[in-house]
């Protein structure tokens, strides 16, 4: 559980809005919120509603859309609902990783959501290709628009994630 908000807390503190339909007062507003919707499934639900409503959502914002779906399954009481909650997440993901292939962030969001859902619910069949993605990115120093502590704070969780080879770690230290 402190591991979730830590990751959902340094993921959004680091959050790059610039393609959002959004007022730099709303997205001052909105990375505050969604650190905060970690542990609170109303504020979750609204943020989602929210995020929802925005037309010709752009790729980030729709990974962060899959995002808040996976919350709502962190929230749900429900095992229905929780497996109905990452099943949406990751369709999303899929969406907005389809948007944008090369966005790190958005490969990232789908990796962390993929690491805490339990593996034998079989959503995570993505591990893999995302991993390969992200160190593909840390290798050529290509990171978009991320900033230098997003892409410290994503280098942190794949050496932490235990899911890395000697070789990929070295890469992802060279950015800490």
């Amino acid at each position: 559980m402190v591991k979730l908000r830590i990751l959902f807390f340094l993921l959004f503190a680091a959050i790059n809005f610039s393609y959002a339909q959004l007022s730099p007062k709303e997205i001052a507003v909105l990375k505050h919120d969604m650190v905060k919707a970690v542990e609170n499934a109303k504020l979750t639900d609204s943020l989602f509603k929210r995020l929802n409503k925005l037309p010709n959502k752009t790729a980030l914002i729709t990974g962060y859309t899959g995002t808040l779906e996976a919350l709502k399954a962190k929230h749900s009481w429900n095992p229905y609902n929780k497996i109905k909650f990452v099943s949406r997440s990751l369709k999303t993901m899929k969406k907005a990783i389809e948007m944008d292939k090369e966005n790190m962030e958005i490969r990232f969001m789908r990796f962390s959501i993929e690491f805490y859902t339990p593996s034998f619910l079989g959503f995570s069949q993505d591990l893999a290709e995302d991993k390969k993605e992200i160190v593909k990115h840390y290798q050529n120093g290509n990171f978009g628009l991320a900033d230098d502590e997003l892409v410290r704070n994503v280098a942190k969780f794949m050496i932490n994630s235990k899911r890395c080879t000697e070789a990929e770690i070295k890469i992802l230290k060279k950015h800490l």
